[in-house]
């Protein structure tokens, strides 16, 4: 069996799944080796026809997790949610395969007014075409502790103040991870049931009131103010950079649209219900994601006073200090003229912009990597050049030691941002 995107979110779990039920797997995915015995398969770039069905001799099911919700250069909807599925089930039939399952969307047709949904429709009506077994799997929102999605409904849920659009009174039917992929391992290895199915949970209810039901169990009463579309319209592309797609111009017009379903398919595929948002958060996940809020809490608090220092020393060095007392330090290391000038904007611009990054990018991994790099050298020649600053009864340079462990320590716990929705 092979599951292309089994190390993402949705993949991973179906593959655990048919793995502890004695099935051997291949994974296929933009990140697996020979070695590992996976299929490195890109979307964006995939293998030739003949050898991709080499290498899928011998495959008896084919599960594609695969998806993003947003596009990144190479990895365009069309390759990602059209191109690459296809030329992966062609191979597989060329291979001699007849059972698959595709992980689309609910919402998906071909005729979408976004690029995400429209993309899963196109998918799916070739995938229809296909000889053999093929099962269509459209989920809703689905619930993980891990999931990206999650964790940004569980920030909103959460906050002092959660500004939500036109109220949050947009309809929802959230899923359980753990039922999606009971639900995907079922429907694989069934000889019948329905082709297509709407993955979805025994309940609609409105966005807020999702958003009640995640706060409950972590002790807290979320309080939403409303606020109109079109305020916030202006704001949509920023957050769509910040957030990977999960909220954007994409996402609120899916959301604005509803995201519910019948929910009989997918109870007859499992042979019961899927659970109830009010029992997505279990006491031990709940103690989990609570320790995660305080460290996300945290290390929003690091990151904000970092980029606080940043943005005042470029204010500091530019405007705030006299000019002439800049001069004088920086002449003791043996600049003058227009070249200090060059010294001092380049140190500010270079502050301004590690502040900024802080502020701004979603993957901030080698921006903390800069500025221990930039620290680290700043103090290195002060200690040369200055050495008194040392013995300052203001302590600019022992204060160096608490800054460089914070950005090591940012280094290691700031890294959920780093993390989006693709390879499932």
């Amino acid at each position: 069996m092979l599951v292309a995107g089994g190390r993402g979110m949705i993949g991973g779990a179906v593959a655990r799944r048919l793995a502890a039920a004695g099935h051997e797997l291949v994974h296929a995915g933009r990140r697996e080796t020979d070695g590992d015995g996976g299929l490195r398969l890109d979307f964006a770039a995939p293998p030739g026809y003949e050898a991709l069905v080499e290498r899928l001799r011998g495959i008896d099911l084919v599960v594609n997790a695969v998806g993003i919700f947003q596009a990144q250069g190479k990895q365009s909807f069309d390759a990602v949610h059209v191109n690459g599925p296809r030329r992966l089930f062609e191979a597989a039939v060329g291979a001699g395969v007849r059972r698959f399952v595709h992980v689309s969307a609910l919402g998906a047709r071909a005729d979408a007014d976004t690029a995400y949904f429209a993309s899963k429709g196109e998918a799916e009506a070739w995938l229809r075409s296909l000889p053999g077994r093929v099962v269509v799997v459209r989920p809703s929102l689905v619930f993980s502790p891990d999931g990206a999605s999650t964790r940004v409904f569980l920030r909103l849920a959460t906050a002092p103040l959660s500004p939500l659009p036109d109220g949050g009174h947009q309809p929802v039917q959230p899923i359980h991870l753990d039922d999606l992929a009971d639900a995907i391992v079922a429907a694989a290895l069934a000889d019948g049931g329905p082709a297509t199915f709407d993955a979805v949970g025994p309940r609609a209810l409105p966005l807020r009131g999702y958003l009640q039901a995640l706060a409950r169990p972590l002790g807290h009463h979320p309080r939403f103010v409303s606020v109109p579309v079109r305020a916030i319209a202006p704001l949509l592309p920023l957050a769509e950079r910040l957030s990977g797609g999960l909220a954007g111009r994409d996402a609120l017009r899916m959301l604005q649209a509803g995201n519910t379903g019948d929910p009989s398919a997918l109870a007859r595929v499992l042979g019961r219900l899927p659970r109830d948002p009010d029992d997505f958060i279990g006491p031990e996940t709940a103690a989990r994601l609570r320790a995660w809020l305080r460290r996300r809490r945290a290390v929003a608090a690091m990151r904000l006073s970092l980029a606080a220092m940043w943005l005042g020393t470029a204010w500091v060095s530019l405007y705030g200090y006299p000019r002439a007392a800049s001069h004088a330090l920086l002449a003791r290391l043996g600049l003058h003229g227009a070249w200090a000038d060059l010294a001092l904007w380049s140190g500010a611009l270079l502050d301004a912009a590690l502040g900024l990054a802080l502020l701004a990018l979603p993957r901030r991994r080698r921006v903390y990597q800069a500025q221990l790099v930039l620290v680290g050298a700043y103090t290195v020649l002060i200690s040369v050049w200055l050495p008194e600053f040392w013995l300052h009864p203001f302590g600019p340079l022992l204060k160096n030691i608490p800054i460089l462990a914070m950005i090591a320590a940012l280094l290691v716990l700031d890294h959920e941002d780093d993390h989006r929705p693709g390879d499932g």
